[in-house]
């Protein structure tokens, strides 16, 4: 036995000796070497303990404590890790509860900073959620990008048998103010005065149905440019607002880059041009121009140009401009035709695309979410006869995302408060002071202006009958024809 411990010691010290060189292939490098050669010159183990050296390269490589053995086992097995097992004393078996506990809390740490992480995770992902929902509802409300509205509404023909075109004009204006649009923002332009006209058997009054119940010359038009003020040179300089200074308020367009403007125009046309009062005429050329001349001065955000003459798809082949959709009731080579005959004025009331664009707009209301995509459809050819015409590709926006009330509707920016805010208490005390009578009204509605829809879709009034103009004196002369065939001269005498 002891040769056996003789011989075996010498075979320790070697390999202890080899694992030393061995370490200069590690990255650890001399440090390393160093280490273990002190420990053999001092006469112990090159590896040391079980768990000193060891623990910390797994510790290096894995990032976790190592799992220690207990005192008792490594007494038990002295074999291991070179022959040296820690002494079997209460110290060391607290020391090894000590790096169990230190080892379960290290576990426990970073669980806990997984979990501290995912609330963060989920907290920032709600937190974006609702930022985007905030944000996609200011851009729903934002999202056309324009605070005010403007309308510019032209008739440019006179005469008495254009009675269409000067109803066609006022139909859209009662339209554009039932939707919010009010006077100051409206440039009306009317060729010729059809409601004091010695022709109209109804006198301060303009129809645009044969049901004659809707005036829509009304109590309170504004009429900024009428008679022979409506010419093109007026008609370009309030686009351009190129116009006098003593011009007044009423007859400017004082737009900016913000607004959205309607123009609509009616009349006699061809191909590339439009009359104004059969004396001169506005090209395509001309017109393209002035909406450029407005888009370099920022006059407009967006624009809708409608036109309800022949031809009329030849008025915006020539625009160039950005942001500009364009509606026509006809196709180049076709006349647009009207519509609503009445016999005791002797004139049609409107035009056909009129009369449908504005069935169509009775049925929208401020707060509508119909688009422009619905107007496009609204008089087909089987209704118009003739082939309306649209062009959308200088606008930017899908017209499917385009409301109604972008053009023909006024802007109402709300900003909503939480704050809560107190009456004046001499009001308060003025309701106090009121009967109980007063108090108990019943609770105001708004009524409907114009309510057209009903009014179109109605049959026509049933009017009493009067016998034509010498009934009665045709009558009389029959029976007196007959009287004198039947009994002759002779017998007038007994008649007086």
């Amino acid at each position: 036995m002891a040769r056996s411990a003789a011989t075996t010691a010498p075979a320790l010290q070697k390999r202890d000796f080899k694992q030393a060189l061995q370490g200069l292939a590690r990255p650890r490098g001399l440090r390393c070497v160093t280490k273990r050669l002190a420990r053999l010159r001092a006469g112990a183990p090159a590896r040391g303990p079980p768990g000193e050296h060891d623990g910390r390269r797994t510790q290096r490589r894995t990032g976790r404590r190592p799992h220690l053995p207990r005192p008792e086992a490594a007494a038990r097995r002295p074999h291991m890790r070179g022959g040296h097992s820690p002494p079997p004393f209460p110290a060391a078996a607290e020391a090894g509860t000590l790096r169990r506990r230190r080892g379960k809390m290290a576990a426990a740490v970073p669980a806990v900073g997984c979990v501290r992480a995912a609330a963060a995770l989920l907290l920032g992902c709600c937190g974006a959620a609702l930022a985007s929902g905030v944000q996609d509802q200011a851009e729903q409300f934002f999202r056309s990008g324009h605070t005010n509205n403007w309308a510019v509404l032209v008739c440019t023909s006179r005469f008495w048998f254009n009675y269409r075109h000067v109803a066609n004009t006022l139909s859209v204006y009662r339209s554009v103010k039932r939707l919010g649009i009010p006077d100051s923002h409206i440039v009306l332009m009317l060729a010729d005065d059809m409601a004091c006209n010695p022709r109209n058997p109804k006198p301060a009054t303009v129809f645009s149905h044969k049901n004659m119940e809707l005036n829509v010359y009304g109590d309170d038009v504004e009429v900024d440019y009428r008679g022979y003020e409506v010419t093109v040179e007026n008609f370009l300089r309030v686009l351009t607002g190129r116009i006098p200074p003593s011009t007044p308020r009423s007859k400017r367009l004082l737009s900016d880059d913000r607004s959205n403007i309607l123009i609509y125009m009616t009349g006699h046309g061809g191909n590339g041009f439009l009359k104004f009062q059969d004396s001169e005429e506005i090209t395509n050329v001309e017109l393209a121009d002035a909406f450029e001349q407005m888009w370099q001065k920022r006059r407009y955000n967006e624009l809708l140009f409608i036109i309800d003459t022949c031809q009329g798809a030849s008025m915006y082949e020539r625009f160039y401009s950005p942001n500009i959709m364009a509606l026509a009731s006809s196709q180049v080579g076709e006349d647009s035709l009207s519509h609503q005959p009445d016999l005791a004025i002797g004139v049609h009331l409107m035009d056909r695309y009129t009369f449908y664009v504005l069935e169509f707009l009775e049925e929208i209301h401020p707060a509508s979410q119909t688009n422009m995509n619905d107007l496009f459809q609204v008089c087909p050819k089987s209704l118009c006869v003739s082939t309306p015409g649209h062009r959308t590709d200088l606008f930017q926006r899908d017209p499917q995302n385009v409301l109604i009330t972008d053009f023909f509707g006024s802007v109402r920016k709300v900003e909503i408060t939480t704050e809560t805010i107190s009456l004046d208490r001499d009001l308060a005390g003025f309701e106090s002071k009121l009967p109980k009578d007063e108090l108990a009204t019943e609770p105001l509605k708004y009524a409907e202006q114009f309510p057209v829809a009903q009014i179109i879709h109605q049959k026509p009034k049933q009017k009493d009958w009067h016998p034509p103009g010498g009934f009665i004196l045709g009558l009389w002369a029959l029976i007196i024809m007959v009287f004198f065939k039947t009994y002759g001269i002779k017998h007038m005498k007994h008649i007086f």
